[in-house]
């Protein structure tokens, strides 16, 4: 039997200074040792914690020491302190035995079907397109899992997720941010339209050219976004000038109302204009309004932090969003 190399997941990847303490040896019970000490400041309590004796503790703390090349605590006629370097390691021990104890309930709540949560963001194409369709199939399985969806410009979700605030985003890498602080997943296209009310001015001439598109108000996007760059991008290269009579948001819901009651023009994700078009949206309340010019955005993808492992139920809905992209 022919036998293929052991798989190493640090294989190939530049090594952090987290895998070369793996690398030297160290283990779980380590943490947990420095997790004990820390409460305890006693060796025989850690040891009785950790269902050892006194001796084995005191070998393991050594272990711990030669690994990290640095003491991590003093003793003391009456127990230990923990030296600088020992707090630091103890406070990263007990946050990463926090969460393992929070991936083992998840894990467990899953399989029980008593939930677990994911926190994501997506700019507004994909939420209508993939979110939508994957939460419908991931309730069939888990009804309890809980989800938390944020619809935003691609500029505020990415700095969320790097502020720990997402799971995972749908969206695209924003040029003031670097992509090797990403992971990204190539998964769609969005195209981009420009709508108008029922009845609107300009329904008379279409296609419209340009030019006299800045005659009425706008609901733009926050300056900045993708979106509205684009378009920017489409006046300016036409030796046209900007639309100076300018709502900005970032709700869709408003843009859509605003849209609706008055007469302003508002670009918009075109499978977003379709559903609020659909009798289940506005039923016909918006049209999309025909021009001279096309508004093609740059492809999405799902998008986590590098290095950051996502939970067990942020996983399962990533990879149901996957397969939503994959079958359409």
């Amino acid at each position: 039997m022919i036998h293929s190399p052991a798989f190493d997941p640090l294989e190939g990847e530049p090594e952090t200074q987290a895998e070369s303490l793996l690398r030297a040896g160290l283990k779980f019970n380590h943490l947990r040792m420095m997790a004990a000490l820390d409460a305890s400041g006693q060796v025989s309590t850690a040891a009785h914690v950790l269902n050892i004796s006194q001796p084995a503790a005191s070998r393991m703390i050594a272990e711990i020491e030669a690994i990290l090349q640095a003491p991590i605590c003093d003793r003391l006629p009456r127990g230990v302190a923990l030296t600088p370097y020992g707090k630091a390691f103890a406070r990263r021990a007990r946050s990463i035995l926090l969460e393992l104890r929070e991936a083992e309930r998840e894990i467990g709540d899953l399989r029980t079907g008593q939930g677990g949560s994911v926190f994501m963001g997506t700019v507004a194409a994909p939420s209508i397109t993939l979110a939508v369709p994957a939460i419908k199939r991931i309730r069939q399985r888990f009804p309890k899992l809980e989800i938390n969806i944020q619809v935003d410009t691609s500029a505020t979700l990415a700095s969320e997720l790097l502020a720990s605030r997402y799971d995972f985003i749908i969206g695209r890498i924003p040029d003031d941010l670097s992509p090797r602080l990403f992971q990204t997943r190539l998964i769609g296209i969005e195209r981009a339209c420009l709508i108008v009310r029922r009845g609107h001015p300009l329904m008379r001439h279409a296609p419209v050219p340009i030019e006299k598109l800045t005659e009425f108000d706008w609901v733009f996007q926050p300056s900045g976004s993708l979106l509205r760059r684009t378009l920017e991008a489409a006046f300016l290269s036409r030796g046209i000038a900007l639309p100076d009579r300018v709502l900005n948001t970032s709700s869709s819901f408003l843009t859509l109302v605003m849209v609706a009651q008055t007469d302003a023009i508002a670009p918009i994700a075109v499978d977003v204009a379709s559903f609020v078009n659909s009798p289940r949206g506005l039923n016909g309340a918006i049209d999309v309004l025909p021009v001279d010019f096309e508004i093609n955005l740059q492809p999405y993808s799902l998008i986590t932090a590098r290095n950051r492992a996502l939970s067990p139920a942020a996983q399962m809905l990533y990879d149901f969003i996957v397969g939503e992209a994959a079958s359409g």
